[in-house]
């Protein structure tokens, strides 16, 4: 592959600076990031000193939480650094809040703002991640756009 195929953090760099739009995808991926990393402490902080139904599902959980955090948490760090592979992954992660994020609108608790604000997040992310700016940032071309 050539360069124009493939471009190096070099050739990003040489593109102009980072748009504004592609900073704040990232920080919301990261945002996303360290919310789940805070769930999944605050799961396993009451599976080891709380009274859990189930220690074990709250310890589970809990890791479960923080092992997913990466996901989101390497998107972010992926998309200020301008690399086209880091959009798939923040795009997955908008996409699996989506649901999340209905499901606490439908509970009858304080759940509820939790999930209009992460709604609210996950579509702006998303709009942000499509955006044809920000994949131009990140170097993406479609079909048919190969520069000779």
């Amino acid at each position: 592959m050539s360069s124009a195929q493939n471009p190096t953090p070099e050739a990003a760099t040489e593109a102009g600076p980072r748009p504004g739009r592609l900073t704040a995808a990232a920080a919301l991926a990261a945002l996303e990031g360290l919310a789940l990393v805070a769930g999944g402490a605050w799961m396993l902080v009451l599976g080891f000193t709380g009274h859990p139904d189930d220690r074990t599902s709250a310890v589970t959980g809990g890791i479960t939480l923080i092992v997913l955090a990466l996901l989101p948490l390497l998107a972010a760090r992926g998309l200020l650094g301008r690399r086209g592979w880091s959009r798939g992954p923040a795009v997955i992660t908008q996409i699996m809040a989506l649901p999340v994020a209905y499901n606490l609108l439908q509970a009858d608790s304080v759940a509820i703002p939790v999930g209009i604000a992460l709604a609210v997040v996950a579509v702006t992310a998303l709009v942000l991640l499509l955006n044809p700016g920000t994949t131009r940032a990140l170097g993406i071309r479609g079909p048919g756009n190969e520069r000779k």
